[in-house]
């Protein structure tokens, strides 16, 4: 059923999500591979090729050229045509689709999903009891803890740090920071801070010691609204006695600073489209893509950290007609290193916040090892906001669920409260 709503829908677009699934992963299915490239070279392989690069931000001509070798490489890639990656144009049919996905993504209302909710009958007193119990005497009981503090809202867990020291005269920090260790006490500390807190925490984090982490600085900037910035900013300051702003001059440098200087500022504008300015910064967009690349680049970040993100959609859109080409493509073509990281986080979020997060989550898990930090920033800022869009985003491009993915990645105390916040199996 779902097979024959996709073709009716956009069958291109049905043919690069069995051409994706064939080649994704561990092995190879061959003859979905050999179907699709025989059946369809003759009919509509080009338009394949950019529904192709359009949701998986990669050529299929790459995705074939990393999956298999050999002779039987050599035939698929001639039967693909050329790479998209090197190309940036669209073909006038896919540039009609791009022009039709941003449109419905400027059109589509999406209702944001928690995992984490306030907990019904709600008693701070005998929460901070329980808590304390926990803790006291010889060993810890870290499910009681994890028990309540990932099933209560944030609101909630700072109504359960205020009576902790005025019935028992004892900071609730502290003595979690003493019972717990590792990952689990990361967690459960990330949790007890207020999120403005927690923000400017994990932007120190980021900026400390050797090397800087860009990837957060990004993911944080880029995705929270102008009054989470302030707040976080605010933070900032009382935490840590300097401004945010001073950190990262201090920690950063050229034109990828002054991004993260215009992000921290918490003045992205918040108003709906604005159809006649949407069309003219998508010609100023358009212009500055034959400039040389410091007046692009500028320009670039003059509209992309400045305009609301119903704003950008419409200009994203509206840039596929004035250039017949792909934003997202021309940023990874035309730009390089960690400029070009910040302007693709914020296409991306703007296309989709939740699948931006999703990848980010993936990211984290994959191969060897666990990036721990941004997979704890990511299930605590979120599980209040847009967990579960989150959630059915991995899903839908992993076709694996979160909840299985922290299973497998992660161990013990640790991995149950990653777990709770994420709030169910897909």
């Amino acid at each position: 059923m779902l097979a024959v709503v996709q073709c009716i829908r956009n069958v291109p677009m049905f043919y690069a999500k069995r051409l994706y699934k064939s080649m994704k992963g561990l092995g190879t299915a061959d003859n979905t591979l050999i179907r699709i490239m025989i059946s369809r070279s003759e009919i509509d392989m080009l338009d394949i090729r950019e529904c192709f690069r359009l949701l998986y931000e990669k050529s299929l001509y790459n995705m074939i050229k990393d999956d298999t070798s050999g002779d039987y490489k050599r035939t698929l890639l001639n039967l693909c045509g050329g790479d998209d990656d090197l190309a940036g144009e669209f073909f006038p049919e896919a540039a009609q689709i791009a022009y039709k996905m941003w449109e419905t993504s400027a059109m589509t209302k999406v209702q944001l999903r928690p995992t984490l909710r306030p907990a019904h009958d709600f008693d701070p007193a005998a929460d901070a009891q329980a808590l304390r119990k926990s803790m006291k005497g010889f060993g810890t009981d870290e499910d009681a803890i994890i028990d309540i503090i990932a099933q209560r809202s944030n609101a909630q867990r700072q109504e359960i740090r205020q009576t902790f020291k005025s019935l028992l005269g004892r900071d609730l920090m502290k003595d979690l920071k003493s019972e717990l260790s590792k990952n689990l006490e990361r967690l459960i500390i990330g949790l007890m801070l207020t999120p403005a807190e927690f923000d400017a925490k994990m932007m120190k984090k980021a900026m400390e010691g050797a090397g800087t982490d860009e990837h957060a600085l990004i993911e944080i900037l880029v995705t929270r609204s102008s009054e989470q910035i302030l707040a976080m900013n605010a933070a900032y300051q009382a935490g840590y006695t300097k401004s945010m702003e001073e950190a990262i001059n201090s920690d950063t440098s050229g034109l990828f600073c002054r991004i993260l200087v215009s992000l921290a500022q918490g003045a992205r504008e918040e108003d709906p489209a604005d159809e006649e300015r949407a069309n003219a910064d998508a010609q100023e967009l358009a212009d500055a893509c034959n400039a040389d690349s410091d007046d692009m680049e500028n320009k670039f970040m003059s509209i992309l950290c400045t305009r609301s993100f119903p704003h950008l959609r419409r200009v994203f859109q509206e840039f596929v007609r004035c250039s017949n080409k792909d934003i997202e493509q021309i940023i990874k073509k035309e730009m390089s290193g960690d400029v070009k990281n910040a302007f693709y986080a914020i296409v991306r979020s703007v296309k989709n916040q939740p699948s931006y997060f999703a990848d980010r989550l993936y990211k984290a898990m994959k191969g060897l090892g666990t990036d721990d930090r941004a997979l704890i920033r990511i299930m605590v800022s979120r599980s209040e906001i847009d967990l579960f869009n989150i959630r059915k985003e991995f899903k839908e491009t992993h076709d694996v669920s979160l909840h299985e993915f922290i299973q497998g990645d992660t161990s013990g105390d640790y991995r149950k409260t990653l777990q709770l916040l994420c709030g169910g199996e897909d």
